[in-house]
């Protein structure tokens, strides 16, 4: 299945500058998967030693959060992935 990544402005320093990115895939990780193989300086972005999405990592999947598992969640041709980086300052 053909999925849009839209690209935190954070992260399109590994993207070249491109904000969104097509990519095949049947759930999230799938996806998220292939999106690293394209733009491997994301997986150290998106993904812990364990394989899970790091702590300030929030998928949103057609504009709606992802949470609980969502890396586990299917997708289907056309859905749009929304990778939201917690940005913290002060």
């Amino acid at each position: 299945m053909s999925v849009k990544i839209h690209v935190h402005v954070t992260h399109r320093r590994h993207t070249n500058g491109q904000k969104t990115i097509d990519v095949q895939g049947n759930s999230v990780k799938e996806a998220l998967n292939n999106f690293v193989t394209l733009h491997p300086g994301m997986k150290h972005e998106l993904f812990d030693k364990n394989g899970g999405l790091r702590h300030y990592i929030e998928i949103y999947l057609n504009n709606e959060s992802a949470y609980p598992g969502e890396l586990n969640r299917p997708v289907k041709k056309g859905d749009e992935i929304q990778i939201i980086t917690f940005l913290a300052g002060g």
